[in-house]
């Protein structure tokens, strides 16, 4: 019997489904952040490359630096603090 994949991207149908009116647009991959700023970490499922795992959907993390056009942001999860590298299209502006 043919075991089931177990893919970083397995369980996540409904977390990566879009309207389909919405669009990745330039705008979305080219979003500039500062340094302490609050960003939602949302996936964009048409944008494959620095995608954060499905795990990370949905948490708020604070800016802490840039490398290339990707963004290096911080939270806690529990007791630890996660750090990740993401790419602009994954990332919605908080507003304080």
């Amino acid at each position: 019997m043919a075991q089931k994949s177990q893919g970083s991207q397995q369980g996540a149908r409904k977390k990566l489904k879009r309207d389909s009116r919405e669009k990745t647009t330039v705008n979305d991959r080219l979003q500039s952040f500062e340094q302490g700023d609050k960003a939602l970490i949302h996936v964009d499922s048409s944008v494959q490359e620095g995608r954060p795992h499905m795990r990370f959907h949905g948490k708020t993390a604070d800016v802490t630096g840039q490398r290339g056009d990707a963004y290096i942001v911080e939270f806690d999860e529990g007791d630890e603090t996660k750090t990740l590298q993401i790419d602009p299209a994954h990332l919605n502006e908080v507003n304080q």
